[in-house]
């Protein structure tokens, strides 16, 4: 998958967990030689179990808009810590309580620590385009300053 691709479908869950109210939302970008299994962790708490699990519902039905399904879901009847795994993404929703326990921000200490824009893809400027007419003058103006 293309990084620009990824980028974007963590974009749309960290929106999606915005969306429906999320709290201390966290997002880490694990390294290569960490032993992580996936390129990011997006991390968020929700107040009660149903607030999980409505967050969990509106990532999944945002990603599977774009054509996104997770390859497993684990922890949703409970609605204490729903993993939702998209394999080069996991979405851990927690109640306050579990996420206090598990601290996987602790855990993953060496993971770099991302802002939400700073998984926007960059945008490039378009060039003016090349037209025969455009090459034609610079090529002529070339000429004149040798001759």
């Amino acid at each position: 998958m293309k990084k620009s691709d990824l980028k974007l479908q963590v974009t749309a869950a960290i929106q999606a967990c915005l969306d429906k109210k999320a709290e201390e939302l966290s997002i880490l970008e694990m390294e290569k030689g960490s032993g992580a299994f996936t390129d990011y962790f997006v991390l968020c708490s929700g107040t009660n179990p149903r607030q999980v699990q409505a967050i969990a519902d509106e990532v999944e039905l945002r990603l599977k808009t774009a054509g996104v399904r997770p390859a497993h879901v684990e922890g949703y009847k409970q609605g204490e810590w729903i993993l939702v795994d998209y394999v080069d993404f996991v979405v851990h929703v927690f109640s306050e309580k579990a996420r206090k326990y598990y601290d996987l921000e602790r855990l993953w200490k060496t993971a770099k620590r991302l802002e939400p824009t700073e998984l926007k893809p960059k945008t490039r400027t378009k060039e003016t385009p090349r037209t025969k007419t455009t090459v034609r003058k610079r090529v002529a103006a070339a000429r004149r300053k040798k001759a």
